[in-house]
């Protein structure tokens, strides 16, 4: 059976860094990785496991979750394009019930 590749989200909940940082660390090749379309970093779950004592030895990381405040922004900072799409869609929404209910 072929190994499902995980996105950047999980390899920096197993890693216990920012999503950032991770695209960071795949750019300068300190992490091995994949991309999809060109563009959409993808990684072997095995690799992630076996890089990451020397990455967390590397960068003095400790055992640590992402604080709250650290993954709201960085939800807000990937998916921004969503959220303000979904913003649209609501006002638009709003304002053709808003007149729909005003000629009635």
């Amino acid at each position: 059976m072929e190994e499902k590749l995980i996105a950047t989200r999980e390899v920096s909940r197993i890693l216990g860094i920012s999503e950032k940082e991770v695209i960071e660390m795949a750019e300068t090749k300190l992490i091995p990785h994949f991309k999809v379309a060109g563009e959409f970093l993808r990684f072997k779950r095995e690799d992630i496991l076996k890089v990451k004592p020397e990455i967390k030895k590397r960068y003095n990381l400790p055992e640590k979750k992402i604080p709250y405040i650290e993954g709201l922004r960085e939800f807000i900072y990937f998916n921004d394009f969503y959220i303000f799409s979904i913003a649209i869609i609501v006002i638009l929404i709003w304002v053709i019930i808003k007149d729909f209910l005003g000629t009635i």
